[in-house]
């Protein structure tokens, strides 16, 4: 069965950086999308970030500030946030797509993770 976990969340100052990871169990990272969404309590989830096979696709919010990396030894994900603002308080998502999709769709993605919880104060 597929199994991805992520980890890292916790409470931050704005300005800080966190790095978040995504162990995944069932598939291998390297063979397919990797992506990383977040969501608000009472908001849609949202688009950060994600990987094709040659090129990583970042929201206009995050991008210069997240870096998305993949470990295909340990079969893990990594995002790595810098310059953390307080809009980026969210529960982080790290998704798998697997069949045919759009990577920035959030519906098309077809395994997640439980979520870990970023808290950025001020």
């Amino acid at each position: 069965q597929v199994q991805l976990v992520e980890s890292g969340g916790r409470l931050v100052q704005a300005g800080g950086s966190l790095r978040l990871s995504c162990a995944v169990s069932g598939l291998a990272v390297n063979k397919y999308r990797m992506g990383w969404f977040r969501q608000v309590p009472g908001k849609e989830r949202e688009f950060v970030v994600g990987m094709s096979a040659t090129y990583s696709y970042y929201a206009d919010s995050v991008k210069g500030r997240f870096i998305v990396s993949r470990d295909n030894a340990k079969n893990l994900v990594t995002l790595q946030m810098n310059s953390l603002k307080r809009e980026d308080t969210a529960t982080y998502y790290c998704g798998a797509l697997t069949g045919y999709g759009d990577i920035r769709t959030m519906s098309d993605y077809n395994y997640w993770g439980q979520g870990t919880q970023v808290t950025v104060s001020a």
